[in-house]
């Protein structure tokens, strides 16, 4: 058993190696930019790539239980409408213990199994391979010096290193990506909402 794990374990740390030197051949004609368009560059990437696992990693088990999840949490919503509060509150509890929250954790267990899979996963291993090939010693031979920048605060030197700043890079894309999601939303509701006026007044 010992063998076989070695074995295996062995296999994975190969692949990584070969993996880690083939994206670094390529992200190779990048480095005239310096780091920091590297890393902004490898963020944007792990972006999109969460982007479109979220789109094509979904289980027939998760919409299974998404849908019965969204069954009992309706039927609760009308157990709720019920004009008496006590025999409201009555028949909520009774579906919450016999139903709803089991379908609750089986429906949250595997959206976060999956958003380990398709959000933590990438991004975890992007880390490990920039903590490899962009750590201070390599950082020092390939652009001269051993982090991306520094600043000082009360007179000592902090120096700012790959990880970290692919970490904020990536902080502020998902936070970007999201601001001007919900702008494009907002625009598109607008538009719908004046549109028929519009029409009704050309008329």
């Amino acid at each position: 058993m010992d063998e076989h794990m070695d074995t295996l374990w062995i296999f994975i740390m190969s692949v990584s190696q070969r993996t880690g030197d083939l994206l670094t051949q390529v992200l190779s004609p990048l480095h005239v930019f310096g780091p920091v368009f590297v890393l902004i560059f490898l963020a944007v990437c792990s972006v999109i790539i969460t982007k479109v696992l979220n789109r094509i990693i979904i289980t027939r088990r998760y919409i299974e239980l998404e849908k019965n999840f969204n069954h009992w949490f309706m039927i609760r919503q009308e157990a709720m409408k019920e004009p008496d509060s006590v025999k409201a509150k009555r028949l909520a509890r009774n579906i919450d213990q016999a139903k709803l929250n089991r379908a609750y954790y089986d429906y949250f267990l595997e959206g976060f199994l999956l958003g380990l899979i398709r959000n933590v996963l990438p991004i975890m291993l992007m880390v490990t391979y920039i903590n490899e090939y962009y750590r201070a010693e390599e950082l020092n031979r390939l652009f001269g010096k051993a982090c991306i920048f520094s600043f000082t605060i009360s007179g000592q030197s902090i120096p700012v290193g790959a990880v970290f700043f692919y970490l904020s890079a990536l902080l502020f894309i998902y936070l970007a990506w999201f601001v001007c999601g919900r702008i494009f939303i907002h625009k598109t509701r607008n538009a719908s909402v004046t549109t028929p006026t519009t029409l009704v007044e050309n008329r």
